[in-house]
Order: C-alpha cells, then sequence, then structure tokens
C-alpha cells in the first residue's frame, strides 16, 4: 500500500495557471509561486463583489480521537466528487503548523487519494504565510522591550506585558523563559514565553480580516500589556501595526493550489481548534464563495469546537453562513467513544459502536438543534469496518433525519464520495437553514460562556476563581462584552477532561483563565489544561522525515 506521500509524489500535477482558469481566475490576477502554487491578486478579487455568491458546506467531525477522523480528506474528496457530479466547486482548508507536522498530529493536506498538493510544499514552508505571521507577531515584541530600554514613555508595566513571542514549532522549553538578561544594554529583565504561531492573535487577525486596511486597524487595536494604573496599552500606541501590516501585505493574499484531482483548492490561514477559532481565512473563504458555485471548508476539530466557533465568530463578523453541514465519523472512532483501547479498534466490536454513537448524536443535535443547521453525516470509511457495524450505525441515526452516506474517498478518491457529494447537493435544496448564534452579542461574558458550555457540551456549570471573575467583569465594564467568546479547551471530549470520553453530561467546566484579544474582537476563555505552546511526543514524527539523495522527501506521512 502506498503512503500518502508517494500518492502525492506520482499525482500528474496542472500548471497552476490552469486551475486557475478553471475558477475564471486570468494570469494577471495571479501571482506564481513556481509551478503549481500561486497567490491571488486581492484587487482582482475586489472586483467580485458583485456577483451572487455560491453555497458554503462546512464540514466538522465527532470528538476527535487517537484513531483519527479525517475532516481535511473529507472536504478535500467532497470537493472533487462534487466537480465530478458536474457542480463547480473549490475547498478552502487551513495551512498547516510545522508543530503537529513535525509532532504527533500530522499535516493538513488530507490522505489517501483525497489530498492536497504539493503536499510536502503545503506541509512545509508552502508560500511562507506562517513566517510573515511570525515574524510579525515578533516584531510587535521586540517593539514592547525596545520601548521600555528607551525610557517607557507610555509608562508600561513590565509585569503587565501580556504580549508573547511566537515559535512556529512545538518546543515546551519555552513555555516559561526569562527576557533580558546579561546587564542593563540588555534591557529589563522579565518573566516571557513562547507561544506556537498559529496561537498567536495575528493569525487570529490575519483569518478574520477582509481586507488589508482591515487587517492594519485590526493589528493596531492589540493590547500588548497595561500601565502601572491599568490603563491598556496597544500595537498603535507604539506605532507597530504599519510594519506589522507591510510584512503581511503579500501573506494576506489566499493561496490557490490544486486536489490530486487537479480540483481547485483554496488553502489560507490556520488558528488552532482548541486555542483560537481554527479556521481559514475569510478572505479565502469569501473568494471561494465568488468563484465556485459550492465551496467546501473545514472547522477545527469537533462541532463543540470547530463548528461553535465558525459559527459564533468567524460567521458572526464575517456574514458568513453555511447551507449545510457535513458531520464527519469513522467506525474506529466510535467504538472508541465506546471504551474500546486504540490497539482493538480493527477488531469488530458491535456494543461498542452502539455506546459510541451518543457522542456522534450530540454533535448532529447540536449542529441541528442549537446551530439551525441541516446536516449529513460521512461515515469516512476505513477497511476494516464491518457491513455489520456500519449498519448497526446507520440503522441507530435513522430517527434524526440526517442521510448517513458511506464514503470512500481516501482509498477511490472523489469517485469515492459521489454518495456523498449528492447527499450534500439534496439537502441543500431539500432543507431550508435556521441559521442561529448560540448566543446573542448583547449576552454579558459570562453568560456566553455559560450557554456555550451548558448548552453544546452539556455542562451543568461554569466556574472560576475570584481572579478571573474580577478579569471578566473587569472586561465587561471596559467595553468588550459585546465581543464573542472563545473557548480554549481539550478538543477530545465535551468536557475540559480529554479522558472523558462519549457524550458526557452534568460535569463542570472551569474558566482557569481570561485573555483579551482585542485585535481579533474575542475573549479567550481558557478551560482545563489546554496549552498554547505544545510539546512533542516521545517519538516525535520528524524522526521519520528524511531527504533522499534524489532529493526526494519520505517519512511526511
Amino acid at each position: 500500500m502506498l503512503t500518502d506521500i508517494e500518492i502525492a509524489q506520482r499525482a500528474v500535477l496542472l500548471p497552476i495557471g490552469a486551475i486557475a482558469a478553471k475558477l475564471g481566475i486570468p494570469d494577471e490576477a495571479i501571482e506564481p509561486y513556481g509551478r503549481t502554487k500561486a497567490k491571488i491578486s486581492l484587487d482582482w478579487l475586489a472586483g467580485l463583489a458583485g456577483r451572487q455568491d455560491g453555497r458554503l458546506v462546512l464540514v466538522s467531525a465527532i470528538s476527535p480521537t487517537p484513531a483519527g477522523e479525517g475532516k481535511t480528506t473529507t472536504v478535500v474528496g467532497l470537493g472533487d466528487a462534487l466537480n465530478r457530479i458536474g457542480k463547480k466547486a473549490a475547498i478552502c482548508l487551513r495551512e498547516p503548523s510545522l508543530g503537529p507536522v513535525f509532532g504527533m498530529k500530522g499535516g493538513a493536506a488530507g490522505g489517501g487519494y483525497a489530498q492536497v498538493v504539493p503536499m510536502e510544499d503545503i506541509n512545509l514552508h508552502f508560500t511562507g504565510d506562517f513566517n510573515a505571521i511570525g515574524v510579525a507577531n515578533n516584531l510587535l515584541a521586540a517593539l514592547i522591550d525596545n520601548h521600555v530600554h528607551h525610557g517607557n514613555d507610555l509608562g508600561i508595566d513590565v509585569r503587565r506585558i501580556t504580549w508573547k513571542r511566537v515559535v512556529d514549532m512545538n518546543d515546551r522549553a519555552l513555555r516559561e523563559i526569562t527576557v533580558a538578561m546579561g546587564g542593563p544594554g540588555n534591557g529589563y529583565p522579565r518573566q516571557d514565553g513562547f507561544d506556537i504561531v498559529v496561537a498567536s492573535e495575528v493569525m487570529a487577525i490575519f483569518c478574520l480580516a477582509e481586507s488589508l486596511a482591515d487587517l492594519r486597524t485590526r493589528l493596531g487595536n492589540i493590547v500588548v500589556g497595561y500601565t502601572r494604573d491599568q490603563k491598556p496599552v496597544r500595537a498603535s500606541d507604539l506605532a507597530a501595526h504599519g510594519a506589522m501590516t507591510a510584512l503581511l501585505r503579500d501573506a494576506i493574499k489566499p493561496n490557490l493550489v490544486q486536489t490530486l484531482e487537479n480540483n481547485p483548492a483554496l488553502i489560507h490561514g490556520g488558528p488552532f481548534g482548541n486555542i483560537a477559532h481554527g479556521c481559514n481565512s475569510v478572505i479565502a473563504t469569501k473568494a471561494g464563495l465568488k468563484l465556485a458555485d459550492y465551496v467546501v471548508t473545514e472547522a477545527g476539530f469537533g462541532a463543540d469546537l470547530g463548528a461553535e466557533k465558525f459559527i459564533d465568530i468567524k460567521c458572526r463578523k464575517s456574514g458568513l453562513r453555511p447551507d449545510v453541514v457535513v458531520l464527519v465519523a469513522t467506525v474506529r472512532a466510535l467504538k472508541f467513544h465506546g471504551g474500546v483501547a486504540v490497539d482493538d479498534l480493527t477488531r469488530e466490536n458491535l456494543p461498542a459502536v452502539e455506546k459510541g454513537v451518543a457522542n456522534l448524536e450530540r454533535h448532529l443535535i447540536n449542529v441541528r438543534a442549537n446551530y439551525g443547521l441541516p446536516c449529513v453525516v460521512a461515515i469516512n470509511h476505513f477497511a476494516t469496518d464491518t457491513d455489520a457495524e456500519i449498519a448497526l450505525l446507520q440503522r441507530k441515526m435513522a430517527h434524526h433525519d440526517a442521510p448517513v452516506i458511506v464514503a470512500r474517498h481516501w482509498a477511490e478518491g472523489g469517485a469515492g464520495a459521489e454518495d456523498l457529494a449528492r447527499a450534500v447537493v439534496a439537502t441543500i435544496e431539500r432543507v431550508p437553514a435556521d441559521f442561529r448564534f448560540v448566543y446573542d452579542d448583547a449576552d454579558t461574558l459570562w453568560d456566553k460562556i455559560n450557554k456555550v458550555a451548558k448548552t453544546i457540551y452539556g455542562a451543568s456549570e461554569v466556574t472560576a476563581d475570584s481572579k478571573v471573575r474580577t478579569r471578566i467583569r473587569q472586561l465587561q465594564a471596559d467595553g468588550y462584552g459585546h465581543y464573542p467568546v472563545c473557548v480554549a479547551k481539550t478538543q477530545y471530549s465535551f468536557s475540559t477532561d480529554p479522558l472523558l470520553r462519549g457524550a458526557p453530561s452534568g460535569h463542570v467546566v472551569n474558566v482557569r483563565e481570561v485573555r483579551l484579544a482585542a485585535g481579533a474582537e474575542f475573549v479567550v476563555m481558557v478551560c482545563g489544561d489546554v496549552m498554547t505552546m505544545p510539546g512533542l511526543p516521545k517519538v516525535p514524527s520528524a524522526a521519520k522525515i528524511d531527504v533522499m539523495p534524489d532529493g526526494r522527501i519520505v517519512g511526511l506521512f
């Protein structure tokens, strides 16, 4: 059996101009990065404002498991399948972070015969967007310390600097550090730390901005710390936002690549789904809707995190509205939620499937009842799935009035997802969306986190210590109460305990920290033990990646 990278390396890619032509993009509107990648001109895209939008398909999933669900793979397979059945379709994905690529999660280019290519480029440096985001973030960090060193006219309290440096790598040693050691010439020593690039507010801003001017304004609104009398200090106070925008001028243009079946794919931006809002850029999604009749996109992790943030943050800010949600599950992931150990997931186990269905049902109910969206369930097929397991799953889901479609795109490409594509089109035409947010803008920040936790997670209570509650009340009083909340928690469970599988109810969600993202315009509620700088596993994926004498990369999934 060929590996993902071997399949990708055998693909016959079209010149990027030919892919652009499929979307009606002229040569003068693309900026090629080699033969198979390009950026699309923002000025040209702005000229499409009067065009009617296509249909937006949001792909989400059940709660992630070590078995994998294949959400990105399903986006690619569904996009290819829609084109196969005669629809003009494009896909919109996030760019991979090097942390997971070299860590344990893997890349974000799909898998099997449902991939975006050039796979190695996309999973590694791509067009340099993440580097630009990291440099812009760290320029702001350098300007903060430089301002303090040269007299601190703004009166920044070095104990209240909230802006961290970033690096696009899992590096636990950088979580907590001390900077400016070595004497007066190196500045004022203080405690600091690093986040991973995808957790940076610059990344969140990058993916929510709708133009270069909007990007600049949002960057200027970043609150980097506070003065001794607790007045906020913004990036604009340091005159940082202009240079930061200059660093991001080219990165903000969406990237165009292709699938294995030579269909167009826009891959742009990538905030973490369990820390930030976990969606590709608004610019790319809106561009796709102007250029294609169907756009398939994804949101990070399960529907409790990804779909909720897609709706309550991305849709709220941008005006985007999904027409349907595709909820991805696998038989083996459901067995994991039913209590089966990872090593035993390939064995038939009907009781475990039946028990694990509760996780899928909770997500489906959220999508339909709480987000008000039609839903199609996609069973991403694995060779070890048995007919009895699939039949049981379909029986258990029959009363929900949502199509449950077995899709074989990993093994068969777009041809294996044609039934899924037809079900998606039919559902859009048959079932109108009754789109709704989980909470209202006018709700308080505390009410918002309570509504998400109780309505979506099934929690009985939200708790926080007095320091956190005081911080929430202060943000409310300072005029940030209308912002949406961005809940940072484990992706592995509806609860904040990653070991609590299935569909737990009655659990307690504790908010341990609150962070203001004034440029991105949301308030981050950090719950449980989630970290903004992951670590590498004992045997990281990096140990398997190498380059052959002919320059060919191996081991990259």
